[in-house]
This record gives C-alpha cells, sequence and structure tokens, in this order.
C-alpha cells in the first residue's frame, strides 16, 4: 500500500545572506563522511541526491546545479550500472520531473522552496541534529547539521505551481509545469485574429 503526502513548497523572494555562506570542499567532505555515522551515510550516500559526487565529480549540493540541461543517462550512467542511483529526472512536454528516494522523507523533514523562481532547493536537518540551540544551522557547517541540494530552474519552468509528494515516507517527487511555449502563444493568437474576422 503507497501512502502520499503532499508538500508544501514555500516560496522564498529574498534570499537570507546568511544561509549557506560556507561551502563544503571536497576534502572537509570526504573526513566529514569517514566518520561512522550511519544516518550521514544514508543522506550522503553515493547515488544520493545529496550527495556532492552525485554528478561525476564533486560539486557543493549548496551551489545552484542546472539539473535539466543534462540528461539523467549521462550523468548517472555509471551509478546506475553499479546499482547505486537513486535518483532520476527528466522531462516531458509538460512538465519537469525529479524523483529521488530519501530515507526518512516526511513532511516536517524536508522543505521546498523555490527561491526568486529561479532556484530549487531541497533541504532538512539530520534528526539527530534538531535539539541543536545554535544559531541557523544553515549558516555555519550546515553538512554536520542537515542535507541541501540547490537546482536551477529552467527557464520556461512555472514555478508559481510546483508540485512535491513524498511516497512511503521514503520517495519524493517533484513535477515544475512548463509554461506554454512560444510557439503555442502564436497559435492561440492567429487563431483568436482568424475569429475576429
Amino acid at each position: 500500500m503507497t501512502s502520499s503526502i503532499k508538500l508544501e513548497v514555500h516560496s522564498a523572494e529574498e534570499k537570507n545572506p546568511q544561509k549557506w555562506r560556507i561551502s563544503l570542499p571536497e576534502e572537509v567532505f570526504r573526513r566529514f563522511l569517514s566518520q561512522d555515522n550511519q544516518t550521514v551515510d544514508k543522506v550522503f550516500a553515493e547515488g544520493s541526491l545529496f550527495s556532492p559526487l552525485l554528478f561525476g565529480k564533486f560539486f557543493d549540493p549548496s551551489d545552484a546545479f542546472p539539473l535539466w540541461e543534462f540528461e539523467a543517462d549521462s550523468l548517472l550512467s555509471n551509478l546506475r550500472n553499479s546499482g547505486k542511483s537513486t535518483v532520476d529526472w527528466f522531462q516531458t512536454d509538460q512538465a519537469y520531473v525529479l524523483k529521488a528516494e530519501v530515507p526518512g522523507l516526511g513532511k516536517n523533514n524536508v522543505h521546498i522552496y523555490i527561491e526568486n523562481g529561479k532556484i530549487l532547493e531541497i533541504s532538512g536537518q539530520l534528526k539527530q541534529q534538531r535539539e541543536t540551540n545554535t544559531k541557523d544551522w544553515r549558516s555555519c557547517n550546515w553538512w554536520e547539521h542537515g542535507f541541501v541540494r540547490r537546482l536551477e530552474l529552467p527557464e520556461d519552468a512555472d514555478w508559481r505551481k510546483t508540485e512535491a509528494i513524498a511516497s512511503n515516507n521514503m520517495f519524493l517527487e517533484i513535477r515544475i509545469p512548463r509554461t506554454a511555449s512560444n510557439f503555442d502563444s502564436l497559435e492561440e493568437s492567429g487563431t483568436k485574429n482568424k475569429e475576429s474576422m
């Protein structure tokens, strides 16, 4: 039986200047990952949406990545061949779609933001770190407290209609509709002009 929860997608019109200000260097990430912590291993594992190594070379997940400019098959071929990929994305004529396995996913564990209509951000805190009384976890060594993946949205993404669904507390699907193409607009205006004659 599949249980699905619709997640709220927040619009962040102005970016908090403190948020994600510390970059995650590769050597720091490798040291952090070498600690024996099962939760960290699951969240940042090779093939995970939040792994800095997801795209074949190190890429800080707090930096925006132009995901839909690439085919999933080409970027993830090595991970898929070894059975390690838990992420997929594609586009149709109607929408951009991202699917990912996120262990422990739930309504309160993952937050989805659209920043200035240009960046899709998926983030959350690690369970064992939630009780910290420190400053905002996103403004310090964020990887010790949580996870993030920031993705550039394509220009024709209708970000105001973004939907996110969590299934079985493990699978995340984000669907971002595409705006009507210029061709569709021209076709519609041509039809209206004919009708007015």
